[in-house]
């Protein structure tokens, strides 16, 4: 077993001042290391490190930050199956997973963030003004334990190309895969005090690092729940936030789709890090005359998804992060078979072989009611709701009756028609056709999934602010 009893604060690995917690591997539930916690007094001296390199920071060249982003690019894709490995112990994520998309997909965010900020345009001329965008300072950024260091990447990569500092507070769910990342970021020589890693809980060191007054920004990713709190905190001190908050997203399958890849993506969207994904497609709205055809290639798809020890190559689903998280998931089950929807496969008992480990079968309900908890809230773990809808108006109107916005699908064979059914769609990204992640292209939400975007020159744009010098 490891012990991290340290903090990257000022360029430099310090005793952490706060109680021992251990991280409990979610395959095994045995303690797979023990961390010790930050307090009040190492959020300011992290700050003050922050605030103190802040102003040759943001005077550096930006090609020289440039070349930063890709050596921590480069050291993370050298470091790949170290991290994968890490991630798998620290949260459960399937190895396979974890190099191509915990590690991998921050690896390329990276580069693409060097790409954008090549092409920034820092200063323009306006009529009689000069209108200059410059860095806001120090940054609170607070992660997740889901995607940890795909989170982190989405604010540091923004942050460090628009100038600013950071001090970040990652998840205590997950938190060995970030103390491995600030390793690589000493072997790149990241100049002293640019970044900071402060461990702890939200309500202790998260709210202090919000509340500090040396702060200048909030980049917040988690619950909606916490995502409101913060939001207040930075109201009342007028501090700019950006929040990227929970989802219930629809995948709308037309009836003109091609069904069986229609239903192939939606089932490996819905299921993928175990359902443990904010942008989910977790609703599939499905045309009413072919329910039974859907229901069929969907139960398919599911019994032929690996569940197992996320350190086996051949496993698709791994257990989720927590007894906690376990619990919550199964507690929406049990819900949804009390409220009389179609179990399609899965159910809330554990795999048979598979006594030990937080795991959960993958679960898929059929004509649920579009009103019902399990279609309005976010269940976070390998459950997926269908709902069957008469017409395209009727499939708009479900993927639309949600608190949520952040992310969905639509699939037909006519792509101007899902075209106009995705413009209709009150989300903030939209894949037609199976369409691939793109890092340049906005993340983020509507209504209640968040504030402010993440990725490419609109990402980078939430860490600048303009100034206007009138000549």
């Amino acid at each position: 077993m490891t012990e991290y009893a340290h903090l990257y604060i000022d360029g430099a690995w310090v005793p952490a001042s706060g109680d021992f917690l251990d991280v409990i591997e979610p395959a095994t539930e045995q303690v797979a290391a023990t961390i010790r916690l930050g307090d009040e007094g190492d959020v300011d001296r992290a700050v003050a490190a922050a605030r103190a390199a802040l102003p040759a920071w943001s005077a550096t060249p930006l090609s020289r930050r440039v070349e930063y982003l890709l050596a921590l690019a480069a050291g993370m894709r050298a470091a790949r199956d170290e991290l994968a490995d890490l991630i798998a112990t620290e949260m459960g994520a399937p190895i396979g997973l974890g190099r191509a998309v915990h590690v991998g997909l921050p690896a390329s965010v990276l580069e693409s963030h060097a790409d954008v900020a090549r092409e920034l345009e820092l200063e323009r001329r306006v009529g009689t003004s000069i209108v200059t965008k410059e860095p806001r300072g120090v940054v609170a950024a607070i992660t997740p334990w889901n995607y940890p260091l795909h989170q982190i990447v989405a604010k540091l990569a923004p942050a460090l190309a628009a100038g600013c500092t950071v001090v970040l507070k990652p998840s205590v769910e997950a938190p060995l895969s970030t103390y491995r990342f600030f390793r690589l970021l000493e072997e790149i020589g990241l100049p002293r005090g640019v970044v900071n890693l402060v461990t702890g809980r939200g309500r202790e060191v998260g709210e202090a690092l919000v509340r500090h007054p040396g702060v200048d920004m909030v980049s917040f990713t988690g619950s909606t729940e916490a995502g409101r709190r913060i939001g207040t905190i930075a109201a009342d001190l007028v501090r700019p936030v950006t929040l990227e908050l929970g989802g219930k997203s629809a995948n709308v399958i037309l009836d003109d789709a091609d069904l069986p890849a229609a239903i192939q993506a939606g089932v490996a969207n819905a299921f993928l890090n175990a359902g443990q994904t904010c942008s989910a497609w977790t609703r599939m709205i499905v045309p009413a005359s072919r329910r039974d055809e859907a229901v069929d290639l969907v139960r398919a798809e599911v019994a032929a998804l690996a569940v197992g020890d996320p350190k086996d190559r051949s496993t698709r689903i791994g257990p989720l992060v927590s007894e906690a998280q376990r619990a919550s998931v199964r507690r929406y089950i049990d819900g949804a078979i009390a409220d009389g929807h179609t179990l399609v496969a899965g159910g809330s008992t554990a795999p048979d072989d598979m006594p030990r480990g937080w795991y959960v079968r993958p679960t898929v309900f059929a004509d649920v009611d579009r009103a019902s908890a399990l279609a309005q809230e976010e269940v976070f773990g390998p459950v997926l709701a269908m709902i069957s809808a008469r017409d395209e108006d009727e499939a708009v109107a479900i993927a639309n009756d949600s608190a949520f916005g952040l992310a969905g699908a639509v699939w037909s064979a006519d792509e101007d028609r899902a075209h106009r059914v995705a413009a209709r769609m009150q989300t903030g990204q939209i894949d037609v056709n199976g369409a691939r992640f793109n890092p340049l292209a906005p993340f983020g939400g509507y209504k209640q999934s968040g504030i402010g975007r993440e990725f490419g020159t609109y990402g980078v744009e939430e860490y600048l602010q303009v100034k206007s010098v009138q000549l």
